[in-house]
């Protein structure tokens, strides 16, 4: 300690020629740094979990083609239904499935959809199950 008895009582230094830096830059300088931009969000997204899309065997698909033409049949009055179906994933294989209440609004045959009366296309395909309220 004896050989900084002469500066250790000295006045901080403060530069003439930089100017003082703010807290906020200062703290800045040692926040953490990612080497890998995006490696967080790819490992997040590689970790999330899709369904399979179910493939329905004979017995089910009789079933729901029944139920569709009591909707068809009906269609004028605008059934109120319960739907079961799968939402293909925009980001990779799989999806997930979704229940909705809705009205249907129109049966699009030719490329088998259901028309919702929000406008909401549903690929009859897609369908696992639906039932008419």
């Amino acid at each position: 300690m004896n050989k900084y008895k002469d500066i250790i009582n000295l006045p901080h230094h403060v530069s003439k020629n930089h100017p003082r830096m703010s807290l906020n830059n200062r703290s800045a300088q040692f926040a953490p740094f990612s080497a890998l931009t995006g490696y967080s969000e790819k490992i997040k997204e590689t970790a999330r979990i899709t369904d399979k899309k179910i493939e329905l065997d004979e017995g089910l698909k009789t079933v729901i083609n029944n139920r569709l033409q009591i909707i068809k049949e009906n269609i004028k009055s605008v059934p109120q239904v319960t739907i079961t179906y799968f939402i293909k994933d925009q980001r990779k294989s799989g999806g997930s499935y979704k229940t909705i209440i809705t009205n249907i609004k129109k049966i699009d045959e030719v490329n088998k959809i259901f028309i919702l009366t929000n406008n909401e296309k549903i690929q009859i395909d897609d369908i696992i199950n639906i039932s008419k309220m």
